[in-house]
């Protein structure tokens, strides 16, 4: 359904996307995790035909980007990380004009948007500038889907909307994965990964890893230990300075640390005790996907 092969794009002496390859599948909801600046939305603009590539190619269901991307325009739909659209216009509004845009009405295909528009349809007569940030989101995911698009590109939808918001937009994103729809989803929420069938961890313009969740869990193969104790301020200088202790990170309220050998947690504890920290507690635990894409090479 879409394949990318060896994309690469540069701007100036910027390299935001180095020889990326990957296919999704029909039906497939595909993720693509990364931080701000890995190169996603670089991506995402390149899969929609609204940037050119300087290597490489992408088909849409068959069609190139490059020669065929007008007809692309007709069956994908496309919700860019910002708010795109007219604030001004009512949430009613707005949803006829892309429907008209599409060549369709907002009752042929109803049937598609209707458990997600249900949601907003008491405030279609709101202008959307003045909507809530999971309601923008409801909205424009109606007006994304509203011509019956076969691959939906979602650039970090959830980001900045609040966790019930989010849970419910990826609840309608399984309801229409169920409709047969592929959708290609960007999101630098770690979390968000496990809801989809395969994910892509993408670091500097690179993919560093594409299979399911749990495999990319289940190949981690580092020793992984989580360290609590009080003055968690010092705590993570400190115990990167154990010579036991190979990497270390904040996690919360804990430190995920990687240490040699997990018969060495007694010789950390007595390191951290002689550096004061008293109540200091390690135990051994198994990674998630942040785990796995901070200690990824």
């Amino acid at each position: 359904m879409v394949k990318v092969s060896n994309i690469s794009k540069s701007f100036k002496d910027v390299l935001a996307l180095d020889n990326v390859t990957f296919a999704a599948n029909q039906g497939e909801l595909y993720g693509i995790i990364g931080p701000d600046g890995a190169g996603k939305t670089t991506l995402f603009r390149i899969m929609t035909t609204l940037t050119i590539p300087d290597n490489g190619t992408v088909y849409i269901n068959n069609r190139s980007i490059i020669k065929d991307y007008m007809e692309i325009r007709k069956h994908i739909g496309y919700m860019p990380g910002k708010f795109a659209l007219y604030q001004d216009l009512t949430v009613e509004e707005n949803l006829n004009f892309f429907a008209s845009v599409f060549d369709t009405d907002v009752n042929e295909n109803y049937d598609l948007i209707k458990g997600i528009y249900s949601h907003i349809a008491p405030f279609k007569k709101r202008k959307a500038g003045n909507l809530s940030g999971g309601m923008k989101q409801k909205l424009a995911l109606s007006c994304a889907l509203i011509h019956k698009p076969e691959v939906l590109f979602l650039d970090e939808p959830t980001t900045g909307v609040d966790p019930v918001s989010r849970k419910e937009f990826w609840d309608m994103l399984a309801g229409l994965k169920q409709m047969g729809i592929t959708i290609i989803v960007s999101t630098p929420y770690m979390d968000e990964a496990s809801r989809c069938d395969r994910i892509a961890l993408i670091k500097n313009g690179k993919f560093l890893h594409v299979d399911t969740p749990d495999n990319i869990i289940a190949a981690f193969n580092k020793n992984l230990i989580a360290v609590t104790a009080s003055g968690m301020k010092t705590l993570l200088n400190d115990i990167r300075k154990c010579n036991h202790i190979t990497s270390a990170f904040a996690f919360g309220s804990e430190i995920h640390a990687l240490i040699d050998d997990y018969n060495n947690i007694g010789n950390v504890l007595s390191y951290l005790n002689t550096m004061k920290y008293r109540d200091a507690e390690i135990k051994i635990i198994s990674p998630n996907i942040e785990d796995c894409f901070i200690w990824s090479k």
